[in-house]
């Protein structure tokens, strides 16, 4: 009887290479996250320093800190409210204009009729150029009261030609930055329509739902989400317009249009006083919070409200 013995060699222990903890997989995103720390909470850390100083630039000798008497000078003074009055009414405004308007548009956009491509790249153009360029384009192709378009169309009606930068300025300023931003809330409306199920909507047809009744009961919960994202993204960009309302009013008439980054611009670039400019910084990342929270609080409890009934 022969007997066999199997022998296995022993399995060399793995040698921990260097740098092998420093490299896993955990710490891939480290560079990003430092990047980010650098880019954002550097400059907000010395913003926070600034605004604790009293220094203006036509004045370097006075420098010195003075704690918090800026935010305390800004909130005593009557133009502030304003700006923040203006602040609120330009971004409330813009946000829900563009959110019925783009609504519309990808309703109509999710439907088949000739010429559709064409159709949406023409109404996604705007929201492609520069908002500098755009504002440059109403101001003296739309607004313009010698030779505007819609002055040509006063005139041709026997009517006086309209100054409407002058007469209506924010009115104005809003047109303009709905008409940029409103294909922003129509792509991504349309992106949530197309992927609602074809069969629901079927199914409710033949269960006799109309139209009415589809969008307020299938449509409408399902692009929840889809508002929520498009609501909050474009509620941080229009909190810092800038580039409209200087090519268009320049803040004006007066501080009629002055929204707070405009107002951070001018205190920190005309009137040089750096201090007070970065002390409305802060207030104006404090508005963008409570702003941001408060459409987070609206749409949620719209979205329950949905899903409860």
């Amino acid at each position: 009887m022969t007997t066999t013995y199997s022998v296995t060699a022993p399995v060399p222990k793995k040698r921990a290479r260097p740098f092998e903890n420093l490299f896993s997989r955990q710490s891939l995103p480290l560079p990003a996250i430092i990047f980010m720390i650098v880019v954002t909470q550097i400059p907000l850390i010395l913003t926070l320093r600034y605004s604790l100083e009293r220094w203006n630039l036509l004045r370097p000798e006075r420098r010195a800190f003075i704690w918090f008497n800026n935010y305390i000078n800004i909130l005593e003074n009557r133009d502030f409210w304003t700006i923040i009055l203006n602040t609120l009414v330009l971004t409330l405004s813009v946000v829900v204009l563009s959110l019925i308007l783009g609504m519309l548009l990808a309703l109509l956009l999710n439907r088949e009729f000739p010429g559709r491509n064409i159709v949406r790249t023409m109404l996604i153009t705007p929201f492609l150029i520069m908002p500098t360029v755009s504002a440059v384009l109403w101001k003296n192709v739309l607004f313009n009261p010698a030779f505007g378009l819609l002055a040509a169309i006063y005139a041709m009606l026997g009517l006086p030609r309209p100054d409407l930068l002058a007469d209506a300025p924010m009115a104005s300023v809003i047109t303009v930055i709905v008409w940029q931003w409103t294909p922003f809330m129509m792509l991504i409306l349309l992106a949530g329509l197309q992927s609602l199920d074809a069969e629901q909507m079927e199914a409710s047809q033949i269960d006799g739902a109309g139209r009415v009744t589809q969008f307020r009961y299938i449509v409408l919960p399902h692009l929840q989400r889809y508002i929520e994202i498009a609501v909050l993204m474009e509620t941080l960009f229009i909190l810092s317009v800038f580039g409209e309302i200087f090519v268009t009013t320049t803040g004006g008439p007066g501080i009629q249009t002055t929204n707070l980054s405009f107002g951070i611009y001018q205190e920190a670039f005309q009137r040089w006083n750096i201090g007070e400019a970065s002390a409305m910084g802060i207030y104006a990342i404090i508005l963008a919070n409570i702003v941001v929270l408060l459409f987070v609080r609206v749409l949620r409890r719209g979205r329950h409200e949905g899903v409860t009934a």
